[in-house]
């Protein structure tokens, strides 16, 4: 819950393995900075705006009444929503609710938001299980991932390996075997894994599991998982499977055993 098709490998050209090793005062620390920053706003660095239909669904802004801010985007396959204080993309799955409501839920099978019958949306999150009801803003520009070159998914990788090291208090690198197929999901699943990480940090047994971290590594195949084994946090992306090839955060800290 928010805090708020099998690549061929042997018939296009690979990156290879990307390593990302951070610490305090490394060559890239300029441009891990630039980037951090471009992540406060609504698309974050992965994500480049597409116009969408002013003032309405199917890409549209909510805020509630406590200020939570919210892109809910239905214009593409399955529906995706961001949070304005997370770098992180649900995808979503409807599924019909009592009362002529739907539910979307996260790749847990957990609920992030209801869209009621009569146009209500409610989000559910750590802080507001119950729920908490957002209201209409405008519209909002639909969230889309974009390709990157070699040097441009080394640099997410750093800045991923630095939110994580900061957060982890120590250093947490990153590595990614990716093609110029998988780029841009390689590099949203390293954020959304370094935001698993963060979370992790708060809370008590987060932290004990933790401990036994000692990199996290981004591999392609056939499904979307995670794997936490031999102080390695494992992402699997599936590229042919869109946005929906990575697994989210909260399916992470499952597979740590941490909620």
């Amino acid at each position: 819950m928010p805090s708020a098709g099998h690549p061929e490998r042997t018939s296009r050209s690979r990156f290879g393995l990307l390593p990302a090793f951070l610490a305090a005062g490394v060559a890239l620390a300029g441009a891990v900075e630039s980037l951090a920053q471009s992540t406060t706003g609504t698309g974050g660095v992965l994500f480049s705006p597409s116009a969408g239909q002013a003032g309405a669904p199917p890409v549209a802004r909510y805020i509630s009444e406590t200020g939570v801010r919210l892109t809910f985007d239905r214009s593409q396959g399955l529906p995706l929503v961001k949070f304005d204080r997370s770098p992180e993309v649900w995808v979503l799955r409807p599924q019909p609710a009592p009362r002529g409501d739907i539910l979307y839920l996260n790749d847990l099978g957990e609920p992030i938001l209801r869209a009621s019958r009569t146009g209500g949306l409610t989000v559910f999150t750590t802080d507001r299980p119950d729920g908490l009801a957002v209201a209409l803003s405008g519209g909002g520009p639909a969230l889309r991932m974009t390709p990157l070159g070699p040097q441009q998914l080394l640099e997410r990788l750093a800045l991923a390996s630095t939110r994580a090291t900061r957060a982890a208090r120590r250093l947490i690198p990153f590595e990614a075997d990716a093609s110029p197929a998988s780029s841009a999901l390689t590099a949203d699943a390293a954020m959304v894994a370094a935001e698993a990480i963060i979370r992790m940090t708060r809370l008590p047994d987060g932290r004990v599991v933790l401990g036994g971290v000692e990199r996290v590594r981004l591999v392609e195949g056939r499904q979307a998982r995670a794997l936490v084994r031999e102080g390695v946090i494992e992402i699997t992306v599936a590229p042919g499977q869109g946005m929906s090839g990575r697994p989210s955060s909260d399916r992470i800290l499952a597979a740590a055993g941490v909620r």
